[in-house]
């Protein structure tokens, strides 16, 4: 009976040794990945960006967005889309299948870039609380980086890549390597249209439009018709399960674009809604109550525009108070935080996306 005991008591002291040791057993480090290999992830990239179907900030992965922005591309061309893989397999940076792409279109791939005195304009100091921040005039750039990251529509760390040793002493004439997207123009912005410039109150603090002032569009959307065939409507639907935004005009899927929605305690409005107006480069009502449960109060900051204003540089209110879809001022939390109920995009993505969309256009969260 001693042997017997002895021999199960080896046994299991050799059954732990070795579990735990199996346990701890790592997957191989990822492969690093190889110029050609990032070379090849940002020309995808830039494909669906110019397409206007976004792969969120380009950073020369084949990230989570990239898959989800490639499958509404094949979608939009009535081709069936790749079925991406599990989330984790999108970290492992899996390249997806690109037959019948015109890759070859993005060439090349990076381009020469010089820093311009227009570029540092929108940089300057920004204090961090927000008492401090509602004196100023406009919330800038934190520095000539993010400046350009964002023009380029690409991640900081990512220029930092490409630019080794370059970024934290961006000058006026300095040339750098960068993604080649359709800059985002900070100075534009207040070009977009339709849209209109509202700027004497916080942009999530206008009443609806008087009702003079309604017939009197609807007029001129009559006269209009009878001039020319109206085009066919515009839609906007949010998948709060994807975090990606379409924009449909009638059967068609024209744009897509990765987006931040609500959290579980400030969920995003489920439910049919309507575009009411589009504020750009928009004040911003700080308010904590508001934000945290739907209270207003007495306690607020008007924060003025900016690239890094909360609500960043646009701002497309919907017919519920208070809540919008807007820009960002941390491109980089996109898809990853929840917000406070609105619907957040990047700047470069949330400025196209007003380009497609106008007054009375319908909004679907679900």
């Amino acid at each position: 009976m001693n042997v017997i005991f002895r021999f199960a008591v080896v046994a299991a002291l050799l059954s732990s040794s070795i579990l735990p040791a199996a346990a701890r057993k790592k997957a191989p480090p990822e492969k690093k990945p190889s110029k050609v290999d990032i070379e090849a992830a940002t020309r995808l990239q830039i494909f669906l960006d110019r397409a206007n179907f976004s792969p969120d900030k380009l950073d020369g992965r084949y990230g989570d967005f990239t898959w989800k922005a490639l499958a509404l591309y094949r979608v939009s061309r009535r081709e069936q889309p790749q079925q991406p893989p599990a989330q984790a397999r999108t970290k492992a940076n899996v390249a997806p299948d690109v037959s019948g792409l015109d890759l070859a279109s993005v060439e090349p791939v990076f381009v020469s870039y010089t820093v311009t005195d227009a570029d540092l304009q929108s940089v300057g100091p920004l204090p961090s609380s927000l008492s401090a921040q509602a004196k100023l005039k406009f919330l800038p750039y934190h520095d000539a980086a993010e400046a350009i990251a964002e023009k380029f529509h690409c991640d900081v760390h990512f220029l930092e890549q490409l630019n080794p040793g370059k970024m934290k002493t961006l000058k006026a004439g300095d040339q750098l390597m960068v993604p080649n997207v359709e800059p985002f123009e900070l100075a534009s912005v207040k070009e977009i249209k339709p849209g209109s410039d509202i700027d004497s109150q916080g942009a999530n603090d206008i009443e609806d439009q008087p009702e003079a002032q309604k017939s009197e569009t609807k007029e001129k959307n009559k006269e209009t018709s009878t001039i020319e065939p109206a085009p066919a409507p515009v839609a906007v639907k949010i998948d709060t399960k994807t975090n990606m935004l379409e924009v449909h005009q009638g059967d068609k899927l024209i744009a897509a674009y990765p987006v931040t929605i609500g959290s579980a305690k400030n969920a995003s409005p489920v439910g049919e809604w309507k575009v009411r107006r589009i504020t750009k480069m928009p004040t911003f009502r700080w308010d904590r109550e508001m934000l945290q449960h739907g209270q207003r109060s007495g306690n607020f900051y008007l924060l003025p525009p900016g690239p890094n204003n909360p609500v960043g540089v646009m701002w497309i209110a919907l017919d519920k108070k208070g809540i919008g879809i807007h820009g960002t001022n941390d491109p980089g939390s996109i898809g990853r935080a929840a917000s406070h109920g609105c619907v957040r995009l990047a700047n470069w993505d949330v400025v196209r996306l007003a380009t497609k969309i106008k007054s009375g256009d319908t909004v679907s969260i679900y």
